[in-house]
């Protein structure tokens, strides 16, 4: 049912919601010039910075200082997780050690709004000394840092969030939203899958999403399982002794033809049901999927079709049964 609360107009809301408002149509507003941009002079230099990282022997050196540092943090990781080799270092920490984390093989990506930090040189200079590509992500094409890189991507000034335009904000979310284009553009442009996904995320519910069928599945003994022709009375004990709330019926092929649940019981409740045939009762034609089927996938169907159960078959032969309690158990669904 809806909710029978009131929507707050303009006039009614706290301060707080009317200033987090204004914070969420400025940055908005950030991210819908960056779109623009992207669509005019913008999306040249965007496409050269995807066609060198994609083509670099090496890994992408993210950097940044302060706000933009946490931002340059986050695109590495981001780089990193979806097929893009790339790691964060600190400016600062760079002219301390961190310089030799980098290699002539690497692409250098560095965040800095104006362009013009101090500590931003010895980057540059190490850049500009063992011809290390530099990608530049500012504001200002003109900048110290802009004029010293191969490729600037100039992001639209627009105003901070901030009342006093001051606060990294809009900014921020605009370097981390390019970051995240370049990441995507890079993903569907090397056709990296799902399946390689699953490989830098076997962890937290994103790792259990991103296994398969097989890992959930019931299988041998657990699997309840009755023949065509068995009576009702029998199909009942199966169901309530492996506690799944359903039972498959197999031909002699052990291939699925039916599927008895605790919603048929109910729909065919009647005096002589635990005297007549599985057949008379189950509902034919199962939805079956395999056990490569990625748990993801599983769960839409699930979902799709508004069931708790699955049967697993390979081969057109019954291998297993999946039940939505085992996925909650396991923190899939």
């Amino acid at each position: 049912m809806p909710s029978s609360k009131p929507l707050m107009t303009p006039s009614s809301a706290p301060a707080s919601v009317e200033s987090a408002l204004r914070t969420l149509e400025t940055e908005s507003g950030g991210i819908n010039a960056l779109a623009a941009a992207l669509r005019g002079p913008l999306g040249e230099a965007f496409a050269k910075a995807v066609d060198l990282i994609r083509n670099a022997k090496g890994r992408v050196i993210v950097t940044g200082l302060g706000k933009s540092g946490h931002m340059a943090r986050k695109i590495a990781a981001t780089l990193a997780s979806t097929g893009t080799p790339a790691f964060f270092v600190h400016t600062a920490e760079a002219a301390h050690g961190d310089l030799g984390m980098i290699t002539t093989d690497d692409v250098i990506m560095a965040l800095s709004w104006s362009g013009e930090q101090p500590e931003m040189k010895t980057l540059v200079n190490y850049s500009a000394r063992f011809a290390i590509p530099m990608i530049a992500v500012t504001s200002n094409a003109v900048s110290s840092l802009g004029q010293a890189a191969d490729i600037v991507i100039e992001l639209p000034k627009a105003r901070e969030a901030c009342p006093h335009n001051l606060a990294p904000t809009t900014s921020t979310m605009m370097q981390v939203a390019i970051g995240d284009a370049i990441a995507i553009a890079l993903l569907e442009g090397r056709g990296f899958t799902a399946l390689e996904f699953a490989h830098f995320h076997p962890g937290g519910k994103l790792g259990a999403m991103l296994k398969f069928v097989r890992d959930y599945m019931r299988t041998g003994a657990e699997i309840p399982v009755k023949p065509e022709g068995t009576k009702m009375s029998d199909a009942v004990m199966e169901m309530s002794a492996k506690g799944l709330g359903c039972v498959c019926i197999v031909n002699a092929a052990n291939e699925a033809v039916g599927i008895i649940t605790d919603g048929d019981l109910r729909r065919h409740m009647r005096p002589d049901l635990l005297t007549v045939s599985v057949d008379d009762i189950m509902t034919r034609q199962p939805k079956t999927v395999p056990p490569t089927m990625l748990a993801s996938e599983m769960i839409e169907v699930l979902n799709t079709r508004k069931i708790t159960t699955l049967v697993v078959t390979e081969a057109d032969k019954v291998v297993g049964i999946v039940h939505l309690h085992d996925l909650l158990r396991a923190g899939v669904a």
